[in-house]
């Protein structure tokens, strides 16, 4: 059996903001979290059948903005979650917070539902920055919400941090990974603002965005910092101390298995049929009216051997190291030999490295990777 995880989308924000492209809903009144909550169980019973017998080795809880669900209702989605799927005795439990829309004392009531992993939004400390983004809270506040994280108990946090901001300069960014290391989190997310489709950003465009040449050198001067600091690299914008890799998205890198429950939210599982693809209704008020019946169901479809030939690769190859050969055949049921050609290819073009029985890019491939990720379209 392949590792499985799970995903819970949480869609509701105090307000969008103009870079997002997830599945976000600015929430007017209060959050229907009792109905949502009741939602998604429903949702994961129906999804049972596709993992019979099977536990899990993390749950994600994300949105949109998790912390404006109460601890209680926390509580009851994982407690309804391990009555659904055992739990591995060391499963990590993330959820994600906003510093500007948690209640501080609600830390230690996820901590005691049951969640032992933290993502705290930051993105910047800097509140020019903040308020360019569209953010709801300033830097004073993200290290109020750190301090308060840590004083409930949390040991495993992730720090988010975005760079390539509108009229940002190289040295303001590595202030704020500066800053954001000497708040010692086990886990940095830092990666580049980009300019997604179907987001406010890409209809009015920020004006003195950093040209390329400068966002190249604030990342690499960030990633000399960062290993510094004990952080290595382990995905295109992940960095680690030692023993805190997130599970959840490393199991996506790797092509293990997850189910996806909540509204938006998407699932991959491999049966003997194959690797099946799933998405679940988008809507918030429609997902909630179809949690029971297959019509929460949006789309599925059961990938060809092409399909999964990319899928696996636009997965792995963001991996620094990247996985090893055996792993391909495993979780995709090809051949590995279906491979040679494309990884011959790279090889010429020096984007990718094969040695030992793994694939993995080269510093040149993981820097480039859309050049690696067409030889395999």
């Amino acid at each position: 059996m392949l590792p499985l995880t799970l995903y819970v989308h949480l869609p509701w924000c105090v307000r969008k903001c103009p870079y997002c492209d997830f599945n976000s809903h600015a929430v007017k009144g209060d959050v229907p979290e009792e109905d949502y909550i009741r939602a998604l169980l429903e949702d994961l019973q129906q999804d049972l059948e596709l993992v019979d017998g099977r536990s899990l080795d993390a749950v994600f809880i994300g949105g949109g903005t998790p912390s404006l669900f109460s601890p209680a209702a926390i509580e009851r989605l994982v407690h309804g979650v391990s009555k659904c799927l055992p739990l591995a005795e060391d499963a990590e439990i993330t959820m994600e917070a906003n510093p500007g829309a948690v209640d501080y004392n609600n830390f230690s009531g996820y901590r005691a539902a049951g969640v032992n992993r933290l993502s705290v939004g930051a993105q910047s400390f800097d509140d020019v920055m903040l308020k360019r983004l569209g953010r709801i809270h300033s830097g004073a506040e993200i290290l109020q919400a750190f301090r308060h994280a840590r004083s409930a108990g949390f040991e495993n946090v992730n720090l988010d941090l975005m760079f390539g901001l509108p009229g940002q300069t190289e040295e303001q960014a590595l202030e704020d990974l500066r800053l954001g290391l000497n708040l010692e989190p086990e886990h940095l997310s830092w990666y580049q603002l980009t300019i997604e489709p179907n987001t406010l950003f890409q209809h009015q465009p920020p004006p003195n965005l950093p040209d390329d040449d400068r966002l190249w050198e604030t990342q690499e001067s960030g990633q000399q910092l960062l290993a510094g600091e004990g952080y290595s690299q382990y995905e295109v914008s992940a960095y680690a101390r030692d023993g805190f890799r997130c599970q959840h998205n490393l199991n996506y890198w790797q092509f293990g298995d997850y189910l996806g429950v909540g509204a938006g939210a998407h699932s991959k599982v491999t049966s003997d049929k194959g690797v099946l693809r799933r998405s679940k209704e988008r809507q918030p008020a429609r997902y909630m009216k179809n949690s029971k019946t297959s019509a929460v169901i949006a789309t599925e479809k059961w990938l060809k051997p092409r399909d999964l030939q990319l899928e696996f690769m636009l997965n792995a190859m963001r991996l620094k190291e990247g996985v090893p050969t055996y792993l391909y055949g495993e979780r995709t049921g090809l051949q590995e030999s279906s491979l040679a050609d494309i990884v011959e290819r790279a090889q010429e073009k020096e984007l990718m490295e094969r040695c030992d029985r793994w694939l993995k890019p080269t510093p040149m491939g993981h820097n480039f990777l859309n050049d690696l990720l067409a030889l395999f379209q």
